[in-house]
């Protein structure tokens, strides 16, 4: 049996994690997702299973949308809650009026740099790789679009925005570049998916409730 689903991907597990437990679940080898979430973040993960992993490359190429929360002043090693934070000197605290503005400047297409903390190919290797190993590879800019940001809140040092993007996108890369632009730096703090393509977060399924969605499913 085959089919594409969306699951609901919790904190702290790997895209792979998920993966896993769903081979499990349906006895299936071939299980495949559609855009990565980091063990950081939560929401709609795409998988597909069995024949259906061929058409995940069409999902992965539809728009994505986020919601995050960004913790400005201070920087992190991978770009986000899980790193090394080193603390930046600001010397204003950015107006409202300010970062409404500076975020507005990243709307449509423009020069992202991945995070040196992702799966990036260099010299035929991940670059989280060379990293972890103190090695860090210089990762070139390309271009990605932002389709709608908008500011959600923001009460310094929390700045929560909503962003839907195309593919190949870094939530991290954003949260960077608006702190350098700041100047007192940020990252992300918490970060959710909340829709890919046509699948939403709503009706994702969640993966305590898989097993009886699946069991319904080979029965009908």
């Amino acid at each position: 049996m085959d089919g594409i689903f969306a699951v609901y991907k919790p904190k702290g597990m790997t895209s792979h994690d998920v993966v896993d437990r769903v081979r499990r679940i349906t006895g299936e080898r071939s299980v495949g997702h559609a855009g990565t979430l980091d063990p950081l973040a939560e929401g709609v993960l795409v998988l597909g299973i069995g024949d259906a992993t061929k058409d995940l490359q069409k999902v992965v190429e539809k728009d994505k949308e986020y919601f995050v929360r960004i913790k400005l002043g201070e920087e992190s090693t991978t770009d986000d809650a899980e790193g090394e934070k080193r603390m930046v000197f600001a010397r204003e605290i950015p107006t409202s009026d300010k970062i409404a503005a500076l975020v507005e400047k990243f709307k449509g297409k423009i020069k992202q740099t991945p995070p040196l903390y992702s799966a990036v190919k260099v010299e035929g290797k991940e670059s989280y790789k060379w990293a972890r190993r103190g090695e860090p590879k210089e990762l070139k800019p390309r271009e990605v679009e932002i389709k709608d940001i908008e500011v959600i809140m923001y009460d310094w040092p929390n700045l929560s925005l909503k962003v839907v993007t195309g593919p190949g996108f870094y939530v991290r890369s954003l949260a960077r570049d608006i702190g350098k632009e700041l100047k007192p730096g940020g990252y992300v703090q918490e970060l959710f998916r909340t829709r890919v393509g046509v699948y939403t977060d709503k009706e994702a399924i969640r993966l305590e409730e898989f097993p009886e969605f699946w069991k319904s499913r080979t029965l009908s």
